[in-house]
C-alpha cells in the first residue's frame, strides 16, 4: 500500500520557482529533535511553532506567540507539516502567494517530548521541554474539542517550573523580539538509554564530543557536574601500550610537537585507552594564559604545558561511551590517581548540588577564566556537538573609540571590521583590536554612513600600531560599545562583539577598564528566562492588568512594553527638546489632557527645564531617556509631543510642520494625493522634507531648519504656503480650521509652527481606538500604506527592522528659508525674519 507524502499539501501551496522557501522532503536532521518559532508578518502578525517529528516540521500558528504565563492559553492552529530545511529560512514570501510576508527565525533549539510523542499527537495531549534562546522549560499542547474544523485548534500552554512568569511582569514576544540568527543555542539531546559497558578493540581514531554554547545556566543544577573551561587546546590521547599518539580536536597528530608530555605519558603506565582533556599553560596566579600556550607552541618549548584530563571514552578493552559521565569519572579517577603528577592532572568537577552553577560561574570569571563548563551527570559520551555538555563564557564589555574601519567581502555591505581604540594615561590612542561581529544589515549601512562623514586621511592611532590591510581612518570622535572574551598580553581583544554606538560618553574618557591589577572582574549572569531585566524590576507597576484600549484590548503593561521597544528609536527624537505629555487615566475612551508641567522627582528619566528659557511657568519638560517614557506611562501618558525647538534655547525653532487634516468624507488615497502635491511644491522651493504617519488620521510632513528664523517669520510663511496650495487646487486643500470648512478637503494644519505649540512625536502612541502609532517612512512607501494608522502598538514588530533609517540625513538637511520666501514673494513682518530676540523670564514686568 502507498504511502501518502507527509509534505503534500506544504508542496501543493506554493510555488517554488517564485517563493525562497525550501522545497526538500521529509529526513532526519540529527540526533536531536529539533524546534523552531518562526515569526511571520503575513495578513497579520502570527508565530509559527515547530515540532521536529519522524521526519517533518509539525506545525502550529500561534497569532499571540508564546507566554511564559501558565495561565496564557495561547491559541495554537495546526497548519500543513513543513520540511525540516524550513527551520532555518529567513525570508519574504512575495506577494499574491500563500503565506505572503517577512519570516524571521524567532527562536529555536530541540525539544524533548515527555513520553511517546506520536501518541502524545494522537491523544491530543502532547507534553514536552523545551531548550532554546528564548523559550525554556515544561510545556504542553492541548487540542480543542469539536469536530469540522478546516485547521485544527489546540492551545499552547506553559506548565509551572522555574522559568514560569506572570504576564503581567514579562513577555517574551515584547521584551525579545528579534531573530536569533545562526547562532547555537543551549539545548538537550535526544535521551538515550545507557547501556553496560562492553568489551571492545581500541578504536584508532575518536571524534571528541563538543560543548554547546549557552546563554544562561541550567535551571535544574542538581542534574549537573561543573568544569572550568580551560582556555587552551582539547586533546585526546591514544593510548595502547607504548604506543602513545596524541590528537587535536580535528584529529592532527600533535604527538612530535608535544614530546615532554608524550614522555610523561609513557612514564605514567596509563591504562590502554582513549583520554579526553585540554592542554593549558597557567600563569603566575594558576589561570590559564592562551597567548603563552600559543608561544610555547611555536617556540617548542613545551615544559610549561599542563594536560587536564576529564573524560575517559575507552579503557583497557572496554567502551564507555554508553555509561553516565559520573561513571566515566570514577573510572578515570581511577586510572590516573597513580599517575597525577605537575604535568598531567585532573580537571576537577564542581558538585551544583552544593554550589551553583551560577555561583560557580561568577567565581571563575572573577578569577579572570574563560568561563565553566557545565555537564549532565546522567550523560553518555557522543562525538559531535552535544547540549549534554554546555559552555557558559565570561564576558567583559566597555566602550571603544572608533578610529577606522575596513573593507566589506563577499556580499557583506557597508564595512568588514571596525577598528578600536582606548586612551593611555598621555591621552594618547591605543589600538586595541577590531570588532566584525554583532551587525545587521540596516547598523552596518548606517554606522557606514556616519563613517564616511567623519572621514580623515591618517591613522589616530599612535604611530606605534601595526594594523593589518589597507584600513580607512576616521576622526576618533565615535564611541562603540563592544562585549568581548578577554584582553590579550599586547592589548587586543578577543572574540570582541558589537552591541550599540554610545553617545552619552566623550570619546576622550575612554580608556581601557580594569587594566590596573589584572583583568576586569565582571560577575556571572544569575539563571533567569531573559538577560534583559523584566519592567517589573525597572520600576513598580499599578493597574498593569487595566484596559485602556476596549477596541484591541490593549492593557497599561502592553503600552509600557511598547515603550519599552521602541525607546531607543523614539528617543532620537524626543531627546533634546521640551514634550507636552497627553494623560488618559481612564484609557482612550475617558478623559484626557496635556500636562506640560510636572513634579518630576517621581518621575525617573523626567527633567524640567530651566525656567529662564521660556516665559512659562512652572517649567517644561523633557523626556531624558528610555526610563522616562516607562515613568511617563506609568503615569498614564499614551501620547508624547515635541514643540519645534530645542531645550538649550527656545529662541528659533528647528523646524516647520504641516499636519494634513481630512475633513469628513476624505478618502485615504486623496490624504496620499494631497501629501505628494505639498512635498512637490516644497521640492520645488528647494525645501526638504520628510514623511510621518501620524497614528490617527492624516500625515506630517517635517522640515529641519536652521536656527536662523524667529517665530513669527516661520509660523507667517507656513501659512502662506497652505494658503498658496488651498488658492491654486481650492477643491482638494483649505487653509481655514474647523469641521464645516474641511468637509471633503484637506486642511494643511501650519498652526503647528506657533511658539509653544506641539505635534506628536515620532513612535508615540496615540490616545484613539486601535493604539495606531506615528511611524517615521519614506516618500516612496506613502503608496503603500493602508491608513494614518498604518502601524499600531500591537503591530509595531513589523517596522522595527526599518526603524528611523527613512529619516536618515534629517539633521544635515536643516536649511534657512530665505530663498523660499523670496522665490515665493513672502516678506516677514520682523525685517528679514532672522534672529528676532525672543524675551526671557527675567524680562517680564
Amino acid at each position: 500500500m502507498a504511502t501518502v507524502d507527509p509534505l503534500l499539501s506544504y508542496n501543493s501551496k506554493r510555488d517554488f520557482s517564485v517563493t525562497p522557501e525550501p522545497g526538500e522532503g521529509v529526513g532526519q536532521s540529527g540526533d536531536a529533535l529539533s524546534f523552531v518559532v518562526q515569526k511571520h508578518w503575513a495578513s497579520s502578525l502570527h508565530y509559527d511553532f515547530r515540532l521536529e517529528l519522524a521526519g517533518t516540521l509539525r506545525s502550529w500558528a500561534v497569532p499571540k506567540g508564546p507566554s511564559f504565563d501558565p495561565k496564557d492559553k495561547r491559541m495554537a492552529v495546526q497548519v500543513e507539516d513543513h520540511p525540516l530545511s524550513y527551520a532555518g529560512f529567513e525570508g519574504t514570501i512575495p506577494a499574491r502567494h500563500y503565506g505572503a510576508g517577512k519570516v524571521i527565525v524567532w527562536d529555536r533549539g530541540i525539544w524533548v517530548p515527555s513520553g511517546d510523542p506520536v501518541q502524545g499527537l494522537l491523544d491530543g495531549n502532547l507534553k514536552f521541554e523545551l531548550r532554546g534562546h528564548k523559550l525554556h522549560g515544561r510545556w504542553v499542547l492541548v487540542r480543542m474539542k469539536g469536530s469540522g474544523e478546516k485547521q485544527r485548534p489546540w492551545l499552547l500552554i506553559k506548565e509551572k517550573d522555574a522559568f514560569a512568569r506572570p504576564a503581567a511582569t514579562y513577555s517574551v514576544v515584547d521584551e525579545l523580539p528579534d531573530s536569533v540568527g545562526h547562532s547555537e543555542p543551549a539545548v538537550a539531546p535526544k535521551p538515550v538509554p545507557h547501556h553496560p559497558a562492553h568489551h571492545s578493540a581500541l578504536p584508532t581514531s575518536l571524534a571528541p564530543q563538543l560543548a554547546t554554547l549557552a546563554d544562561r545556566p541550567p535551571s535544574d543544577d542538581s542534574e549537573w557536574l561543573c568544569e572550568i573551561k580551560f582556555d587552551g587546546y582539547r586533546l585526546l590521547a591514544r593510548i595502547d601500550g607504548a604506543d602513545i599518539k596524541l590528537f587535536t580536536r580535528n584529529g592532527h597528530d600533535w604527538t612530535a610537537k608535544l614530546a615532554l608530555l608524550h614522555a610523561t605519558l609513557a612514564q605514567s603506565k596509563l591504562p590502554s585507552g582513549w583520554y579526553d582533556g585540554e592542554i593549558v599553560v597557567p600563569d603566575e596566579r594558576g589561570v590559564p594564559d592562551f597567548a603563552a600556550l600559543q608561544q610555547a607552541l611555536e617556540s617548542g618549548d613545551t615544559q610549561g604545558i599542563v594536560y587536564y584530563l576529564f573524560d575517559l571514552p575507552f579503557v583497557d578493552g572496554r567502551d564507555l561511551r554508553s555509561l553516565p559521565l559520573e561513571e566515566r569519572r570514577a573510572e578515570l579517577k581511577q586510572a590516573l590517581e597513580p599517575a597525577v603528577s605537575e604535568r598531567v592532572r585532573i580537571s576537577e568537577a564542581f558538585d551544583a548540588v552544593n554550589a551553583s552553577i551560577a555561583s560557580v560561574l561568577g567565581s571563575a570569571c572573577k578569577l579572570g577564566l574563560e568561563g565553566v563548563i557545565a555537564k549532565r551527570r546522567d550523560a553518555v559520551y557522543r562525538s559531535g556537538r552535544s547540549a549534554h555538555w554546555i559552555k557558559l563564557k565570561c564576558c567583559q564589555r566597555q566602550e571603544f573609540v572608533i578610529g577606522g574601519f575596513t573593507d566589506p567581502q563577499g556580499a557583506r555591505r557597508g564595512f568588514g571590521a571596525l577598528l578600536l581604540g582606548v586612551h593611555d594615561a598621555a591621552g594618547q590612542l591605543l589600538h586595541a583590536g577590531k570588532v566584525g561581529t554583532g551587525f545587521n544589515d540596516a547598523s552596518l549601512l548606517a554606522i557606514r554612513n556616519a563613517l564616511d562623514a567623519i572621514a580623515r586621511d591618517t591613522s589616530p592611532f599612535i604611530a606605534s600600531a601595526e594594523i593589518e590591510g589597507k584600513p580607512h581612518w576616521v576622526k576618533p570622535t565615535l564611541v562603540a560599545e563592544v562585549s568581548f572574551g578577554e584582553w590579550t598580553r599586547d592589548g587586543q581583544l578577543r572574540h570582541a562583539v558589537f552591541r550599540s554606538l554610545r553617545s552619552d560618553k566623550p570619546p576622550r574618557d575612554i580608556v581601557r577598564e580594569g587594566a590596573v591589577g589584572g583583568r576586569p572582574l565582571t560577575k556571572a549572569k544569575e539563571p533567569g528566562v531573559n538577560s534583559s531585566p523584566a519592567l517589573s524590576s525597572r520600576l513598580h507597576i499599578t493597574n498593569p492588568d487595566r484596559i485602556i484600549d476596549a477596541s484591541s484590548g490593549a492593557t497599561k503593561i502592553d503600552l509600557m512594553r511598547y515603550y519599552a521597544l521602541v525607546g531607543d528609536l523614539m528617543m532620537a527624537h524626543l531627546k533634546g527638546r521640551p514634550v507636552a505629555l497627553l494623560r488618559a487615566p481612564d484609557g482612550v475612551g475617558g478623559e484626557q489632557f496635556f500636562q506640560k508641567h510636572a513634579d518630576t522627582d517621581k518621575l525617573p528619566g523626567i527633567r524640567q527645564l530651566d525656567p529662564a528659557l521660556y516665559i512659562s511657568h512652572p517649567p517644561m519638560l523633557e523626556v531624558t531617556g528610555k526610563q522616562g517614557l516607562l515613568s511617563a506611562a506609568q503615569w498614564n501618558v499614551v501620547e508624547f509631543h515635541t514643540l519645534n525647538t530645542g531645550t538649550k534655547s527656545f529662541e528659533h525653532p528647528d523646524r516647520m510642520v504641516f499636519d494634513l487634516d481630512p475633513g469628513e468624507g476624505v478618502r485615504w488615497k486623496q490624504v496620499q494625493e494631497a501629501a505628494e502635491l505639498v512635498h512637490a511644491f516644497l521640492d520645488q522651493l528647494g525645501l526638504v522634507s520628510y514623511l510621518n504617519t501620524s497614528g490617527g488620521k492624516g500625515l506630517h510632513i517635517v522640515l529641519p531648519l536652521r536656527k536662523v528664523h524667529d517665530w513669527d517669520t516661520v509660523k507667517g510663511f507656513s501659512q502662506a504656503i497652505v494658503t498658496h496650495m488651498a488658492r491654486t487646487i481650492p477643491q482638494r486643500f483649505v487653509a481655514k480650521s474647523g469641521p464645516k470648512n474641511r468637509v471633503g478637503k484637506v486642511f494643511i494644519d501650519y498652526l503647528r509652527n506657533g511658539l509653544g505649540a506641539s505635534t506628536v512625536c515620532a513612535w508615540s502612541a496615540r490616545a484613539r481606538a486601535g493604539l495606531g502609532i506615528s511611524v517615521p517612512v519614506a516618500w516612496g512607501e506613502l503608496g503603500t500604506l493602508k491608513g494614518a494608522d498604518h502601524w499600531t502598538v500591537r503591530t509595531v514588530h513589523a517596522r522595527l527592522d526599518e526603524g528611523n533609517t527613512p529619516w536618515q540625513g534629517y539633521a544635515r538637511t536643516a536649511r534657512s528659508l530665505q530663498a523660499a520666501m523670496k522665490a515665493m514673494g513672502f516678506v516677514p513682518s520682523y525685517g528679514e525674519g532672522l534672529r528676532r530676540p525672543m524675551p526671557r523670564a527675567s524680562a517680564r514686568p
